[in-house]
């Protein structure tokens, strides 16, 4: 028993080391945002914890941000595996000859140049553009 009490504290420190290593601006009591009202300590609004000013000056904080949490805070959600019916054109395959391939455009280049032109045989499955 005291083997398994003691890896549970050593584990329960490191964990607690690496909590107030990266979240120095919250209160290790409750999790509330530590305000900064004094240039000596950071004190908690809700418990009246106090961090020594100290503790805090010269650390950095940074924020990854992805497209997802910014879709996700805006509301907006991307549409994906929507059925799309490409146009048919006649055009010969590279591949195989066939004469017929469904085509789409997009803009590759800077605005002042033309659309790139994607081709896609509907016999074979070839993919070719044009600029």
């Amino acid at each position: 028993m005291y083997r398994t009490s003691s890896i549970h504290s050593s584990l329960k420190g490191n964990l607690m080391a690496y909590s107030h290593e990266r979240d120095f601006l919250f209160c290790d009591l409750c999790g509330t945002m530590l305000s900064m009202k004094s240039t000596e300590h950071a004190k908690c609004p809700q418990c009246k914890f106090e961090r020594s000013m100290k503790e805090i000056c010269n650390r950095e904080i940074s924020y990854v941000i992805t497209t997802e949490d910014i879709r996700m805070e805006l509301g907006i959600s991307l549409i994906r595996d929507q059925e799309v019916q490409l146009s048919k054109v006649k055009k010969k395959c590279e591949k195989c000859y066939n004469d017929e391939a469904e085509f789409w455009t997009m803009q590759m280049r800077s605005a002042d140049e033309g659309q790139t032109t994607f081709y896609r045989c509907t016999k074979c499955g070839h993919k070719y553009s044009e600029n």
